[in-house]
């Protein structure tokens, strides 16, 4: 049974309901809100709203219905209604999915119907003169309210694999497949500015001026992921501007529909004809059904239900980008071009976290663990061939990181056997190889890790709602912090900050909190997503935290700007701090020429000087000549 409530906006309670047996999809008032309407599955009915009974009766009072008169259309799945306005204010109409457009007249009985010459039929949206019927394959049909009469039809939007660098429409499919448009969904009509809303099934939005309906224009339009977000990449800062294939405030996302999309924070300087956001899109393999997932079916008329890309990398130098998808293959693209150059089957299940190393490793290795329990090292300098098979994990891994300075380099993984392993990479005759330096074993499990920007801690999301903060060199627990504002649920993600002041945990009731590093005080929380926040990413610039989730959307939140604030000044200090550190590494010339001691004891002063630099504590430089 399905239960209709109506509320008082005054109130903030239910004021009346009723059941009906049928499933609901679509709901309209009436102009003068007297009754309303709600269509589904062989199903009109015509709901009366009593106002002076809702005034007398404090408690809820059960909503009277009336059926609506079906005749030949009786076992129709309906589903989209709109009451009349205007002259027409006595008509409702209804659409069904087979593609019929119904009037109903004041009597609730059928009163007229007109094929729309479509296969699917989904959405409508009335005006005083319009009735605009949503369709498959883009079509948006319109018809006079008062006889049904077929007035004409709104241009269609982009092609299913649209490139979005082409000034035209120009699709990326494959030669001999005809391009498809995206179904219409949903519409929505705003009387005064004249304008129709759009959205389609590939999750596009399309805002169309309908002043005149032979002539519409649009004024706006956005395109957007269509099924589960999976991940996000920041394009990293580089030391010469000049040499970064992409233009700076901007990332990447993943997604289940099999595109990796690259955004923009700021305006674009370049911009499409689609998107004002987006820069492009990259279509992983040729097949565009995942564009337009059919609702709650998507997943499961896929192929084996595993589809889209799972996570992505870039490297440090910022010229490529690494994609790991949902059956376990491994892509390589080069990010100047966006062209695949590699493609590796690397494991059985899929890709859960991929890894760069850092360019302080002196190594150029690439590190992709997946559900599988398998770790894989890959060498840049090698065409990405394997150079080591980690097989320490029982569960599937959930992070994997690089870190050190090289001949000291390390690489940390976590998963869902609670344990965390320390590996060392060590130079032999057969090549690199990372053995086991530290276990730990935590008795909850981790899901989520992360660096601090010095390389020495890693934070860890466990399922007790709480960031484990661990040393990288020793292995040991340094403190244990609150993740998550709620007292229920599991900390999924957390994701530290450029500057390392303040680190953002995602939780399983779909929120966002940032706390502060040093003390654990919450300091802000974000809401807003309708499924589990995925991934989360702070932009380079501190300005901005970026989030995805299963409900296909991409937030850009705008940060404090004391936060941004704090952030950038301790990021300028560190950056100062490793700037006089590099200065102290460096032979000082003009110190050792003007060396006056007698030569005996030269060795000596040589060996204390080298004891001062392995401590690695700066010491004050001298000024004097």
């Amino acid at each position: 049974m399905i239960i209709i409530p109506v509320f008082s906006e005054q109130k903030g309670s239910i004021i009346a309901s009723n059941k009906v047996s049928s499933r609901v999809f679509s709901v309209s008032f009436s102009q003068d809100s007297s009754y309303f309407v709600t269509a589904g599955n062989r199903h009109i009915k015509f709901w009366d709203l009593d106002a002076t009974k809702e005034r007398r009766v404090n408690s809820t009072v059960p909503l009277i219905g009336r059926s609506g008169l079906l005749g030949d259309h009786k076992n129709s799945v309906f589903c989209g209604v709109a009451c009349g306005r205007g002259l027409t204010v006595n008509n409702t109409y209804c659409v069904t999915t087979s593609g019929v457009l119904c009037l109903f007249n004041s009597s609730r009985q059928l009163e007229a119907w007109v094929d729309l010459k479509t296969s699917v039929a989904s959405s409508l949206a009335v005006s005083e003169d319009f009735v605009f019927c949503g369709c498959a394959d883009g079509v948006i049909r319109v018809f006079h309210p008062s006889n049904l009469q077929y007035i004409g039809m709104l241009p269609r939007p982009h092609r299913l694999g649209v490139d979005l660098t082409q000034s035209t429409q120009h699709s990326l499919l494959p030669a001999g497949l005809e391009p498809r448009h995206p179904d219409t969904l949903a519409l929505s009509f705003d009387p005064r500015a004249r304008r129709l809303t759009c959205v389609y099934t590939d999750h596009s939005v399309y805002v169309w001026d309908v002043r005149d309906v032979r002539n519409a224009g649009r004024l706006y339009s956005a395109l957007y992921h269509s099924s589960c977000v999976w991940n996000i990449q920041v394009y990293p800062e580089l030391q010469d501007p000049s040499h970064a294939c992409l233009p700076p405030s901007s990332f990447l996302t993943c997604s289940s529909d099999n595109t990796i999309r690259l955004w923009h924070c700021d305006a674009p300087r370049q911009r499409n004809l689609y998107s004002q956001d987006l820069l492009k899109i990259l279509y992983v393999g040729e097949d565009m059904q995942h564009l337009q997932p059919a609702g709650e079916r998507a997943e499961a008329e896929s192929p084996d239900g595993k589809a889209g890309i799972r996570v992505l990398g870039i490297s440090p130098d910022g010229k490529y980008l690494a994609a790991g998808d949902r059956c376990g293959n491994l892509r390589i693209f080069d990010l100047q071009f966006l062209e695949e150059l590699v493609k590796i089957e690397a494991h059985n299940s899929e890709v859960l976290c991929l890894e760069f190393s850092p360019a302080s490793t002196g190594m150029k290795l690439l590190a992709s663990a997946s559900r599988d329990r398998l770790i894989h090292v890959f060498s840049l300098e090698k065409n990405y061939s394997l150079e080591q098979t980690l097989n320490d994990h029982s569960a599937s891994i959930t992070a994997v990181k690089f870190t050190g300075e090289s001949p000291e380099v390390r690489m940390v993984s976590c998963g869902a056997d609670k344990s965390i392993y320390f590996q060392t990479a060590e130079q032999t005759a057969d090549g690199l190889v990372f053995s086991r330096r530290h276990h730990v074993v935590e008795k909850t499990t981790l899901y989520d890790m992360d660096l601090d920007p010095t390389g020495t801690r890693i934070s860890i999301a466990c399922q007790d709602r709480h960031v484990r903060v661990y040393n990288v060199e020793t292995g040991k627990l340094e403190k244990c912090l609150k993740g998550s504002a709620s007292d229920e649920g599991a900390l999924l993600k957390v994701q530290m900050d450029p500057s390392g002041s303040f680190f953002a945990t995602s939780c399983s009731d779909k929120n966002i909190t940032i706390f502060d590093s040093e003390t654990g005080e919450c300091v802000a929380t974000l809401f807003g997503h309708s499924e589990l926040v995925s991934c989360m990413r702070f932009s380079q610039d501190c300005r901005h935290l970026i989030s995805a989730s299963g409900d296909s959307c991409v937030f850009l939140w705008r940060l404090d700007s004391q936060m941004t604030g704090a952030m950038r000044k301790r990021r300028a200090r560190q950056a100062s701090r490793t700037a006089g550190t590099c200065s102290l590494r460096q032979p000082n010339i003009r110190r050792e020429t003007f060396i006056s001691v007698p030569s005996s004891q030269l060795p000596l002063m040589e060996s204390e000087e080298q004891k001062e630099a392995d401590r690695g504590t700066p010491g004050k430089l001298d000024d004097a000549p």
